[in-house]
């Protein structure tokens, strides 16, 4: 008798607990797996791989922690325990011992940890944070990225306050540094002030090679490709591909380098290239094969690469020839983010979607993909909303994905074929160049929980569906994208999923941008939340960094001023008639302040309600424990205020 109200009261709060709405400190309850670009390493013999893992967000900072796996078998385990940021992993070309970085005792430094025993040892110990290394490939030296030490006379003035900042000319780049690992001797290299974003040793040991910006204080890209001669620290130009570079391989010959970049100058690196490392012309691989952003350029032999692709809400991994050639990965059943591949051919990446958390996945070259951690196995309990992709036509007849999140927490219909129309909140993407992905998002999760119906719709001028869609909103914000996001309404509408009085846009960043034009436009939306936004363009322009991404858009305020207030929201802020709340960090150099300040300040002259919530101490992706909380819960009560979800039971509200 016991044991049957027992298994009944267990069926019961398994019951009640599948009903309890998705809370935001559950939301944020997640531990990320290899999230940074170097999370995931195989040793050099293919046995063991070396990953990260970071823990939820708690206090001020997320701790991060370096783990093995033996890829034959067994669990993973733990190697370190410092409580802070652990990362970056790389192996010892001998394979004995793992170099990374970390902050445990002040600004991140080098440090190495022998995988037959033993403690990590610090390798440097400087007030400047090294911002990356790599290993020689005989082991013997490691070279980083580090700023020159402080002058004398630099350091006297910080201790006397007198600490005025020349802009740009005091600013000081990293340097590549040479240590050698036997004598712990470290050597600086360059001595040029330019700005160098990433360093990998040519294969016989005499070089780097760099992409670099030798004007660090234009506003304009001017990176290019070079050479460094570490007997001299000379940069010699390789190439000059159109900008932005990222995802710098060389091959194993070292002839050739790989790398992803744009089709034109901006606005952001898309298709791969192929450059010979004695210069000339680049060849573009990707431009008609894939057509899609690639990204982390892995060589598999001298004739062979490996890649990650973004294809509209999907991620997968495909193979490249020299000639051009495609080879698609296995189908997956999860979207790869992160990957890294063995000499032997197993394949480890971090698998997610928006009902399965991020874990570590292992593929052989003969097997099936397979989850190998369950650093997140409380999430298959989670309530969460499965998206439905849908498609619609625009108004000029462009097709749009979206994916669909129905409420949880439906109105109940006497009849089951005339569904009671939900409230409906549109999410739109940062960028604009990015996407909505089949990966889990709180904002959409935690209003689904609630009763609302939440759309996330990939808008003109995302990645994920081609070059020339990417295009399509150049100089043209607030044009064609807008007329996507409510094309997007009209579906839900005509659909009966959504209930035209009750509408909420929102978004971060563009989104943010693209929720503050919408309700200048329009007076459809009864609810709006605008995080981090663009305002006022021509003084987001003056004041952000890296302007370099608008002005592809628009080019400058100083020569087209009147593309920059056609598509601003403060131009049309006497429109506004929605309730509209800004979230904004107080240190974002992104999206600065002033952006929400101004919006802020226009909508309280015009009588809207609205509120300003300042974060201190936050750039442009909030950071800090509560703030995300504070942020969950002021989203989720602001469209309650104003859109008032029906929940089960309750019948139609006034």
């Amino acid at each position: 008798m016991k044991k049957t109200v027992l298994a009944v009261m267990v069926i019961a709060a398994a019951a009640v607990a599948a009903q309890t709405p998705l809370t935001p400190e559950q939301a944020l309850d997640r531990r990320g797996v290899g999230e940074r670009a170097e999370g995931l390493t195989f040793s050099p013999d293919g046995s063991r791989l070396a990953f990260t893992v970071a823990d939820p967000v708690k206090g001020t900072a997320r701790a991060r922690a370096i783990w093995i796996l033996d890829v034959a078998g067994g669990a993973p385990r733990q190697l370190t325990f410092s409580g802070r940021n652990d990362s970056s992993p790389r192996w010892a070309p001998d394979g004995r011992s793992l170099a990374f970085l970390s902050d445990r005792d002040g600004p991140a430094q080098l440090y190495r940890l022998d995988l037959r025993g033993g403690e990590a040892e610090k390798l440097t110990d400087r007030k400047d944070a090294i911002r990356a290394f790599r290993w020689s490939p005989d082991g013997r030296r490691i070279a980083l990225l580090m700023p020159e030490p402080k002058s004398d006379a630099l350091q006297r003035r910080e201790r006397d306050k007198d600490d005025a900042r020349v802009e740009d000319r005091d600013e000081r780049h990293a340097r590549v540094w040479l240590l050698d690992v036997a004598t712990r001797a470290l050597t600086q290299t360059t001595t040029v002030n330019w700005r160098i974003d990433q360093i990998e040793w040519t294969p016989d040991g005499r070089s780097l090679v760099a992409t670099a910006k030798p004007k660090p204080d234009s506003d304009q890209w001017n990176e290019r490709i070079y050479s460094i001669d570490l007997a001299d620290g000379r940069f010699s130009p390789i190439g000059e591909p159109h900008r932005p570079i990222g995802s710098v391989a060389v091959s194993p010959d070292g002839q050739t380098i790989a790398y992803v970049g744009g089709r034109v100058d901006g606005p952001l690196p898309h298709d791969l290239y192929l450059q010979p490392i004695g210069g000339g012309t680049a060849r573009n691989l990707t431009a008609a094969a894939i057509d899609q952003p690639v990204s982390q350029v892995h060589w598999i032999d001298n004739e062979s690469l490996m890649v990650a692709v973004a294809r509209g809400f999907a991620s997968e991994l495909a193979i490249l020839g020299r000639d051009g050639k495609v080879r698609p990965f296995d189908r997956l059943d999860v979207n790869p983010s992160q990957f890294a591949r063995s000499a032997s051919g197993t394949v480890a990446f971090v698998g997610e979607t928006v009902t399965r958390a991020p874990e570590l996945w292992l593929k052989s070259s003969a097997g099936a993909a397979h989850p190998v951690t369950r650093f997140n196995e409380k999430w298959a309990s989670m309530p969460i909303a499965t998206p439905e992709l849908v498609k619609f036509k625009s108004a000029d007849d462009v097709e749009i994905e979206a994916a669909l999140l129905r409420p949880l927490a439906a109105p109940q219909s006497a009849s089951p074929r005339s569904p009671v129309p939900s409230p409906l909140v549109v999410l739109v993407h940062g960028g604009p160049t990015g996407r909505w992905s089949d990966t889990f998002e709180p904002w959409g999760q935690l209003l689904a929980a609630r009763g609302y119906a939440v759309l996330y719709p990939n808008v003109r001028g995302s990645t994920g569906y081609g070059h020339r869609f990417v295009e399509m909103n150049r100089a043209a914000w607030g044009g064609g994208d807008f007329k996507d996001v409510m094309a997007a309404v009209d579906w839900a509408i005509a659909q009966g999923i959504a209930d035209p009085n009750r509408l909420g846009i929102g978004g971060w960043s563009y989104g943010g941008y693209m929720a503050a034009w919408a309700v200048t436009q329009t007076s459809r939306f009864k609810a709006a939340v605008s995080g981090a936004p663009v305002i006022d363009m021509a003084s987001e322009f003056g004041t952000e960094n890296e302007s370099a991404y608008d002005e592809w858009f628009y080019g400058t305020p100083y020569e087209k001023l009147d593309g920059f207030i056609r598509s601003s929201p403060m131009t049309y802020v006497k429109n506004v008639t929605t309730p509209t709340l800004l979230l904004q960090g107080a240190d974002d150099e992104t999206d600065p302040i002033g952006q929400s300040q101004q919006f802020y300040r226009g909508l309280k002259r015009y009588n809207v309600a609205t509120e300003l919530v300042v974060y201190p101490r936050e750039p442009h992706g909030l950071r800090e424990e509560k703030h995300l909380l504070d942020r969950l819960n002021r989203i989720v009560q602001w469209y309650d205020k104003y859109l008032t979800p029906r929940t089960p039971g309750t019948g139609p509200q006034p």
